[in-house]
């Protein structure tokens, strides 16, 4: 019972780790990567649709993307959902294609990421603490079904879990920072 809680913990453990990861992808650092684009949502025919269903995205030089609509007629509203974006960046349509190229980060600005792909962290580590606290709780409660010592190695177990995995987020947050302060 104990190891498949542990598991289980495991298992959303990293599910958070992923999640943290995509969650760093879409920060933008000075080179284009497709994934920035991959959380924007263009109105089609009146639904909010992600982008990457409605077009192909390509990296033909290291700080412009390259969006190649799969309809042509979706060209104007893909243009305005990366204007309308959060990205800051301003994209150019030439009628079959639309190019957003983007800027080299100043100083600030990186420093700016820097703090927010800091707070992504964190909520990746306190997601993994959620997990560890329920997983802690539902070993408690087999307390009348097995002993109090499978119960504590069940627990230390789950904590070198957590610390295992915390490790990982740090990880990921270190290349993250260094990518960004990257000039």
């Amino acid at each position: 019972m104990i190891g498949d809680l542990l598991r289980e913990a495991e298992q959303k453990m990293e599910q958070a780790v992923e999640h943290t990861a995509t969650e760093f992808a879409t920060v933008r650092t000075g080179r284009a990567n497709p994934q920035i684009l991959h959380r924007i949502q263009v109105e089609y025919y009146g639904t909010p649709t992600p982008l990457v269903q409605l077009a192909s995205i390509s990296v033909p030089e290291p700080r412009m993307l390259v969006v190649q609509p799969f309809d042509a007629s979706a060209l104007s509203n893909i243009e305005k959902a990366i204007q309308q974006s959060d990205l800051g960046v301003n994209p150019t349509n030439d009628g079959k294609v639309i190019r957003v190229v983007f800027p080299s980060l100043t100083e600030e600005r990186r420093k700016e990421l820097v703090k927010i792909v800091k707070n992504m962290a964190e909520e990746g580590r306190v997601a993994i603490r959620n997990v560890r606290r329920h997983a802690k709780a539902d070993m408690e409660a087999l307390h009348g079904e097995i002993s109090d010592d499978d119960i504590r190695r069940g627990e230390e177990e789950l904590q070198k879990l957590t610390d295992r995995y915390i490790e990982k987020i740090d990880g990921l947050l270190q290349n993250k920072e260094q990518e960004l302060l990257e000039v």
